[in-house]
């Protein structure tokens, strides 16, 4: 069996961010842009944040010198990374890597930031290890593969995110090849996540990721330490694969290591809420524009998706016809499809619409149905095909590439609307400008330490909003 453990564990440990093509080094800045202006917003906005932060309080985590974007307190290194972590992912508005069917950058930027703080690294070091972490969760991802992962009912943002962490982390503190395997192996006893709060709306998708981010945060400190940890934990016969799914090819996970770059593979979202649902969402505002659709016309709709994304946001139709939270409306095809076709848009503000009349009225219209054309694009794309009938009519739209995906990706203009959408509520027009420019120039930078103190909004901004 492929030696994947010592070969991501060499790769990891030696990336360096100068010798990355031009292409993979801006890219890199982008989706650490895109998941900052998510962790200002989900810092203010997330239901689920006061109890984060009154746990981290209680724990004693709240007591450090290490920053958390949108806050002007101060946390231990494990409790930044586990609240950057969890509210990364808590709007469900940050980056997706299709074929791993997960979100790389909430569990691998938190723990990276929160190393470079520890030892004062700079922006290269930093941006170095954001990559290691990124093709480490992602080609795990992939060597599962993502989708029987998920069908054993583990969440692989927070399985694979922990190992990612791990190397982010590491590759911050310098380890060695070695040390870098232990890591691995110490966070290979941490590698936790379940797809169960699709039941009930829970919230314990955000914490599983920000606890992943902790977690390789903590084995890259152990193995820095000199603590052993267990050897192959990938390819072992109790390890990660074979342990995490029914039959892993883990030789997948080394395919073009070094020279592909699996964070390229990475989209962001221009919408909150699962990506499975984003192409039937580009197909509802673009057939609202072209034929001016009014919602009060519209007869039935149906939205073509791929089984997965039956599984997160189709099924089952009479649940997500009827959403009664923001989790909920975020893993509802129906919802962000009904509120598209409303509104002419779907936002982070969008969610205030979930008791809203003409809303309610297009949920029960919208039916999900997993399309054989659309199957055939998977995973390759998360694409999706709306029919709407409206007038005596069928209009119909099938979005391949959605926004936001590689292939279309966004603009840096786009990806600094974005965060400005996201993070001037919280810091004020100017300081998220500048927030963004420290991001965009961190490859210049001699220390992460005024990118973090611009993350905090300013005193007279943070007691207007709260």
């Amino acid at each position: 069996m492929a030696a994947v453990t010592a070969e991501l564990a060499a790769y990891s440990a030696a990336l360096d961010f100068a010798t990355l093509p031009p292409a993979v080094q801006e890219r890199t800045r982008f989706l650490l842009l895109d998941l900052v202006g998510n962790i200002v917003r989900g810092r203010h906005d997330a239901e689920s944040t006061p109890a984060l932060l009154a746990m981290v309080r209680a724990l004693g985590l709240a007591a450090g010198g290490s920053a958390v974007f949108g806050d002007s307190a101060r946390y231990t290194p494990a409790g930044a990374a586990l609240l950057n972590g969890a509210l990364a992912h808590s709007l469900d508005f940050d980056d997706t890597h299709a074929a791993g069917t997960l979100h790389p950058g909430a569990p691998v930027i938190p723990a990276a930031l929160a190393a470079a703080e520890m030892v004062g690294a700079n922006g290269r070091t930093v941006l170095s290890a954001i990559v290691a972490g990124y093709e480490v969760t992602c080609r795990l991802a992939l060597a599962l593969p993502g989708g029987d992962h998920y069908d054993r009912g583990y969440h692989p943002t927070a399985t694979c995110g922990a190992f990612g962490a791990a190397a982010a982390a590491g590759r911050v503190f310098g380890l060695s090849r070695e040390a870098m395997q232990d890591a691995f192996g110490i966070a290979l006893s941490q590698a936790a996540g379940s797809l169960q709060f699709l039941a009930n709306g829970a919230w314990t998708k955000r914490f599983q990721v920000g606890w992943s981010a902790m977690n390789g945060l903590a084995a890259a400190t152990l193995a820095r330490e000199g603590f052993r940890g267990a050897a192959e934990a990938f390819e072992g016969k109790a390890g990660f694969l074979r342990a995490y799914a029914p039959k892993p090819t883990p030789e997948r996970a080394l395919q073009g290591l070094g020279t592909e770059f699996e964070l390229m593979n990475t989209a962001v979202k221009p919408y909150p809420s699962c990506r499975y649902g984003h192409a039937s969402v580009d197909a509802a505002i673009a057939l609202r524009a072209e034929h001016g659709l009014k919602p009060e016309e519209i007869e039935a709709v149906t939205m073509g998706l791929p089984n997965k994304g039956m599984l997160l946001v189709g099924a089952p139709l009479a649940y997500k016809q009827n959403p009664q939270n923001v989790v909920d409306g975020q893993f509802s095809g129906p919802f962000v499809v009904s509120c598209a076709l409303a509104t002419g848009h779907m936002g982070w503000d969008s969610y205030a619409l979930l008791q809203d009349p003409a809303v309610r009225r297009l949920l029960p219209l919208v039916q999900c149905v997993e399309d054989p054309e659309i199957q055939a694009l998977f995973p390759e794309n998360m694409s999706g095909k709306l029919t709407i009938r409206a007038r005596g009519q069928e209009f119909v739209k099938k979005v391949v590439v959605a926004k936001g995906e590689p292939a279309n990706f966004l603009t840096e203009a786009e990806l600094r609307a974005k965060s400005h959408g996201l993070a001037d509520a919280v810091l004020g027009r100017e300081r998220a400008t500048q927030l963004a420019d420290a991001v965009i120039g961190l490859d210049r930078a001699a220390d992460v330490g005024t990118l973090m103190r611009l993350g905090a909004p300013m005193l007279a901004a943070r007691l207007a909003g709260e």
